[in-house]
């Protein structure tokens, strides 16, 4: 027999179960005399009980009985429990029977004995459990400030019995707008109404916190709750998203503050998890850029589905030592290598591709900014993201890369700046180089990502902290928006389905106006509008008032991806693309409109913005 460490408590839980083996024997006899023992089976009850509690005693140590602890005891106890003694009720005649016992056990007694034991057993754990968390929660839970919860679904039912035990949150019902579980109990909480009625009950019920526990619903869902809680003056918080939940990293109790992903993010990615596996999983994987907000994600995108090699390649120190350190803590068991060089650098690249030999090569490093790339920066901006782009997939063709693909943008769209110029420029490095034996080459554009670096989200949030104003550029300008985490699984997919050539186009859903953005992000920091100003600065340079992700002359076909189109463009061939080199090369550091000048000459769609 295996012993427990001794615990007083054990022995205290050990000592109850023997003592309640004593009673129920005693009670199923009184039970079957009508309390009127006769003097013979009094005789016999009392002679039995000197095996029968032994035994039953060591049955329950034999299950296990005393390793749980009952201010937890759940259903899997009162399982143990049943087995248990139903174990030891059958071994009872047995044993009556083997000895050959000269005592009558009543028949009924054997079936009466069972459940008055279980019932003692099982109810003195779950009485205990229940005044356990009455004493230890139920004063917390009159401390805690009032809450609503939106919905009741699985989510909602998690959360609640979670926040049971907070010190922090004290739930007073639930709002869901399927009727048929109005005025139903959940863990003791009722569902009150519909989400409508949120102003209603908040003001009755003194609330001003609200949790969105809706995390499989869709974002105008979400993101209609976000807005009755603004309305109803209400601060809402919101669990963890659905993917987090199921990949067990967080728990659905961890609640926190409405997001801007929350409120503006898309339906899920469906990737072919099949396809993608036989492109990167033992395969040695090369993302250049690997340091920045759309590289780095791409890596952890990547860690998913085990490369043999990811080679980590960045111009920025720092940001590729961050990246080092992320993945020995996030990803211990993925073998990454990294390399700071140039995207310019052809001899670097010679070195870095020859040693390691890179089957997909994900080409994320460019300069991106528009405003610095228009003023200063501009030969630059054309060098890096053209003459590298050239340098990086020469490289890849010369060390046997199966695909290379570009990064690009909706601003290579008819460009009116530099940035956006330089990279339809790199798309058609790209298409310049394709052959038809060598490395596949394909390029995915797309627009604005949530958080990025350079993006408007940051620069909001570090006004909205100064205490405003926020600084839009036009009352009127509008941008297409997906998360990092997206654009990245869509440049996977889009490296998946490429042959070779093309031109993927993201669906990037509906514009959005920033002032409006600027708006909902003031409104989630608590402020008012009139307490956190907008004040709009102009365009800037090289800034129009849309993107485009299609050029005039340009139309898509449909792919089998949803989210996904391939763009149509004009078709450039290796003279094209000789000239174009031999023309960068030629120049030495020119100024901004000489600049602009070569771009002119080389993208007939590029229109300088007047700004």
């Amino acid at each position: 027999m295996k012993f427990i460490k001794y615990d007083p408590r054990v022995l205290l839980a050990f000592g109850h179960d023997t003592v309640a083996t004593v009673i129920a024997w005693y009670f199923a006899y009184l039970l079957r005399f009508n309390f009127e023992i006769p003097g013979d089976f009094s005789r016999g009850m009392i002679a039995t009980l000197a095996w029968v509690v032994p035994l039953q005693a060591a049955v329950f140590w034999r299950f296990g009985l005393y390793r749980g602890i009952w201010r937890y005891a759940s259903l899997p106890d009162l399982q143990r429990i049943l087995v248990a003694v139903g174990v030891a009720s059958l071994l009872i005649p047995l044993i009556i029977l083997m000895l050959r016992i000269p005592v009558v056990v009543p028949r009924s007694v054997l079936v009466l004995d069972p459940i008055l034991l279980i019932l003692m057993m099982g109810g003195s754990r779950l009485l205990y459990r229940a005044w356990k968390e009455h004493r230890i929660y139920g004063l917390l839970n009159r401390q805690g400030d009032p809450v609503l919860v939106l919905g009741a679904g699985d989510a909602a039912v998690s959360l609640v019995k979670d926040l049971g035990r907070s010190q922090e949150w004290r739930v007073v019902g639930l709002l869901d707008d399927n009727s048929s579980k109005h005025d139903r109990m959940l863990h003791g909480i009722r569902v009150l109404g519909t989400l409508d009625e949120l102003p209603a009950f908040a003001n009755k019920l003194g609330v001003k916190h609200a949790i969105i526990a809706l995390p499989s619903a869709s974002h105008s869902v979400r993101r209609r709750a976000a807005q009755l809680c603004s309305e109803a003056g209400i601060k809402a918080l919101t669990v963890p998203a659905f993917d987090d939940l199921m990949n067990g990293k967080v728990t659905v109790s961890q609640v926190r503050n409405v997001e801007l992903d929350d409120l503006l993010g898309r339906d899920p990615v469906n990737l072919d998890a099949d396809g993608l596996q036989g492109q990167l999983t033992g395969r040695v994987v090369m993302v250049t850029g690997a340091g920045g907000s759309i590289g780095s994600e791409l890596c952890r995108q990547i860690a998913r589905f085990r490369p043999e090699l990811l080679l980590l390649f960045e111009l920025n120190e720092f940001a590729l030592y961050q990246m080092e350190q992320e993945f020995v803590s996030r990803f211990p068991d993925i073998r990454i290598a990294c390399a700071i060089g140039d995207v310019k650098d052809g001899a670097r690249l010679d070195q870095i591709l020859g040693a390691y030999r890179p089957a997909v090569i994900f080409h994320a490093a460019a300069y991106k900014h528009v405003p610095l790339m228009e003023r200063e920066n501009t030969w630059q901006a054309i060098r890096n993201n053209v003459l590298g782009t050239y340098t990086i997939g020469l490289a890849a063709k010369k060390h046997g890369a199966e695909k290379f693909i570009l990064i690009s943008t909706d601003k290579a769209v008819n460009p009116t700046n530099v940035m956006g110029a330089s990279k339809r420029l790199a798309e058609m490095v790209c298409q310049g180089l394709q052959s038809e034996d060598a490395t596949r080459f394909a390029m995915v554009r797309f627009g604005n990502v949530l958080g990025s670096t350079g993006s408007v989200i940051p620069k909001f949030k570090e006004q909205i902290a100064q205490g405003g104003p926020v600084t839009v550029t036009h009352p009127d300008i509008i941008r297409y928006f997906m998360s990092i985490p997206e654009a990245a699984q869509l440049v996977l997919q889009a490296g998946l389905m490429s042959v070779g050539g093309e031109i993927f186009v993201m669906d990037m859903g509906e514009p959005i106006r920033i002032a409006d953005l600027a708006k909902e992000m003031i409104r989630l920091s608590g402020f008012g509008e009139d307490e956190i100003k907008i004040a709009y600065s102009g365009l800037r340079p090289g800034e129009k008032l849309y993107e485009e992700l299609l050029a005039d002359d340009e139309h898509t076909m449909l792919t089998p991806h949803a989210k996904l189109r391939i763009a149509k463009a004009r078709k450039v061939d290796k003279e094209w693309l000789g000239a174009l080199i031999a023309d960068i090369e030629r120049q030495g550091p020119i100024g901004d409109e000489a600049a602009r000048s070569f771009v002119s000459r080389w993208v007939p769609e590029y229109r300088p913005s007047p700004a």
